[in-house]
């Protein structure tokens, strides 16, 4: 499928950060931002971030600090900017790796915000050639922490509305089924 130059710019960007499993086809992501008015791109030279304003929580989908301004506050200023608006906030992180130290870098600065691991939420999906793997949730909450079964809620809206928009169009399945990839555990 050819996709237009100017859908790249953005995606290319994504694209080249975040791994092979997490991304999103470019189509996808257009029309999200096209057509469901509670996804929201906000673009910089510095940053990049790909957000669902949900009527109660955000869902952070891709926050990407460009390397030459990493460092210098610009992350902490979007991640603030964000909480500002008083609504508890969920995003998905990969699980810290000793072949990746950004992994445990990403962690840290989520951590330093006010983020925490929702416990006894397992998130696992599968990749292209169906290899599982798992993501770690973390939620950020103005007031009382987020329960584990209202973050299980929320992250069922988020596949259904966000990792599974027009997904059969994309992917010819749906890539995060919430029955499938969600499972409320104990510990």
């Amino acid at each position: 499928m050819r996709i237009p130059k100017a859908q790249t710019t953005y995606y290319s960007r994504l694209n080249e950060y975040f791994p092979a499993v997490e991304m999103k086809h470019p189509l996808h992501l257009e029309s999200l931002l096209e057509s469901e008015p509670y996804y929201h791109k906000q673009e910089t030279d510095d940053y990049l971030l790909l957000y669902a304003r949900f009527p109660k929580f955000i869902f952070v989908d891709y926050l990407l600090v460009s390397s030459t301004t990493r460092g210098s506050g610009v992350g902490s200023r979007v991640v603030k900017g964000l909480q500002k608006d008083g609504r508890p906030i969920l995003l998905e992180v990969e699980k810290v790796s000793d072949d990746d130290p950004d992994t445990a870098s990403r962690l840290r600065f989520y951590e330093r915000h006010g983020f925490r691991h929702v416990e006894g939420l397992r998130y696992r999906r599968q990749d292209d050639d169906g290899n599982p793997f798992e993501m770690d949730i973390l939620a950020w909450s103005p007031d009382d922490p987020i329960t584990t079964a209202q973050t299980y809620q929320w992250m069922q809206d988020v596949c259904r509305k966000v990792h599974n928009h027009k997904a059969v169009e994309f992917y010819d399945a749906l890539p995060a089924d919430p029955d499938q990839v969600l499972a409320i555990i104990n510990r």
